[in-house]
């Protein structure tokens, strides 16, 4: 195929199979050999402007897979570039077709057979990426209790001071919450007091230096370094349940350092180690590296209504406002690209999320109405207590609750569920992680909604306002038992949720004769 055919299908994914006389495939190992040319949908994933952080809004081009990128454009964060320039160096160093069209269309020739391999090497990669044994000099732990349970306190002494002692190879510089700062139960001065008599007994340390150095090493961490300064720590360890993970993830809004979690709580679907192990399985990590699993997080941002504000604020005329035909019109102004110099919502606020963000009623008495659209297509019209869209790792939370489906947290999806749907139609739905879901509430709606990120942040959605969600680029590191992922969540919600339990069916037995 010639390059000159690539301007004229800029939108479309294609894959040309050259064809015989008759019209039938050909299927010679020559033809299997004959480069076919690819070109990737440029409008995929589907973002509005209005929804992408400043400095990510720029003109509309397509989606580069397979092509150098001029010096300075706007390709996202220094690893992305990085990717993009692997993926050009494929086994078939052919030349990229560069269409003549302003939106610089973008393909490449493959052979039938590289685009197999290119294919199966996708999704082998993706496999890898699900589950990785990772080894890393660890130096700075951050170590989270569950609260509200003095019972955890003292197991956080033990293993603080477990860590902070001469006999540990490396000087660990550990953080604990400002909470234990002065608590009498975890008593910071004496737990220093005591590491010292140790260090100074076994000759390791002078009696003078040993409280300031000690001291040093035990650190008190805030919210502040874990959203703007993450790069600090290393390593995470908590003690509780699966809340205590979750409070993990909404901590570390961006880079997730590798998360080992003791179950020391309720459930536990995602706390894998016994802390009564603790000294041995942390020993193990920090010499021999950790299996971590990358769970998908959601991006959550709120979009308000540029247009219900300017009607609040008395900006349009009251004949305007009486306007039947002219009355804003959530569905019309969400499908299709806006104007350039026309922006109808703004962000206000963007969350990482582990489990799922629900849009609900909130304290209305009455049921909510809200809008679904995914991409550039409206979905459908919700009549519902609400709407909850979850990752795989939270559909054993709310989703489980609420109806829908259970799901291996290392598929790449969105689960969707109403919660107490007015309908006996509105079945879960399972969409993959590539679509961009928005939420919103119409115009016309009798009362407002409210959404909730994993439980946190909940806040109010006017008419006219949506949610925008779709697959963050910062995934929860989570580290796994080695070689135990399947069986472990089997497991948990066998154990946990008693799936598919019930007495045995009893065999036939011959009768006496």
């Amino acid at each position: 195929m010639g390059a000159g055919n690539a301007g004229d299908e800029k939108s479309e994914k294609r894959v040309g199979f050259d064809r015989d006389e008759d019209g039938h495939s050909s299927g010679s190992d020559d033809e299997y050999q004959k480069p076919v040319e690819v070109t990737f949908d440029p409008g995929n994933p589907y973002r509005r402007k209005s929804s992408l952080p400043k400095g990510r809004v720029a003109k509309h081009r397509a989606a580069i897979l397979a092509s150098d990128s001029p010096e300075g454009s706007d390709v996202g964060q220094v690893d992305e570039k990085s990717w993009r320039s692997e993926i050009i160096k494929s086994p078939s160093q052919v030349d990229l077709l560069q269409a003549d069209s302003e939106d610089e269309l973008h393909s490449r020739l493959l052979t039938k057979k590289q685009l197999s391999e290119m294919a199966w090497g996708v999704r082998e990669l993706s496999r890898r990426l699900s589950s990785m044994r990772i080894r890393f000099r660890v130096k700075t732990i951050f170590v989270l209790t569950k609260i509200h349970d003095p019972d955890l306190v003292l197991r956080t002494r033990d293993l603080v001071k477990w860590l902070l002692s001469y006999e540990r190879d490396v000087d660990y510089t550990v953080y604990v919450g400002q909470n234990f700062r002065e608590s009498k139960k975890f008593n910071a001065a004496g737990l220093v007091e005591e590491l010292k008599q140790e260090s100074v007994n076994a000759g390791n340390m002078r009696a003078e230096d040993s409280d300031e150095t000690i001291a040093r090493r035990l650190r008190y961490w805030d919210e502040d370094m874990c959203r703007n300064r993450p790069h600090m720590f290393d390593f995470i360890i908590t003690l509780g349940g699966d809340g205590t993970v979750l409070y993990v993830s909404w901590l570390f809004q961006r880079i997730v350092p590798p998360v080992l979690s003791f179950s020391l709580g309720s459930l536990g679907f995602l706390t894998k180690f016994d802390f009564e192990e603790y000294k041995t399985i942390l020993t193990n990590s920090f010499d021999q590296g950790v299996t971590v699993s990358l769970r998908l997080r959601f991006e959550g941002t709120i979009m308000r209504s540029q247009r219900r504000r300017q009607l609040v604020d008395g900006e349009e005329s009251s004949s305007s406002q009486d306007d039947e035909t002219r009355k804003p019109d959530l569905v019309e102004e969400l499908i299709g690209e806006e104007r350039e110099d026309e922006h109808t919502h703004k962000p206000d606020g963007t969350y990482e999320i582990l489990n799922e963000i629900v849009v609900d009623r909130g304290p209305n008495p009455t049921m909510s109405y809200t809008e679904i659209f995914g991409d550039d297509e409206h979905f459908t019209s919700v009549l519902a207590d609400g709407i909850c869209v979850s990752t795989p790792t939270g559909s054993t939370a709310y989703n489980l609750a609420a109806g829908g489906s259970l799901c291996h947290p290392e598929n790449p999806v969105m689960l969707v569920t109403s919660i107490c749907a007015h309908t006996l139609s509105f079945r879960p739905i399972i969409l993959p992680d590539t679509i961009v879901l928005r939420v919103g509430v119409p115009y016309d709606a009798r009362t407002n909604s409210w959404a909730s990120f994993d439980g946190r942040e909940r806040l109010e959605l006017w008419p006219g306002d949506y949610v925008t969600i779709s697959a963050s680029r910062y995934p929860f590191a989570s580290v796994q038992a080695q070689g135990r992922r399947s069986e472990d969540w089997v497991n948990s919600i066998s154990g946990k949720l008693g799936w598919n339990t019930r007495q045995k069916q009893k065999a036939y037995k011959e009768w006496d004769k």
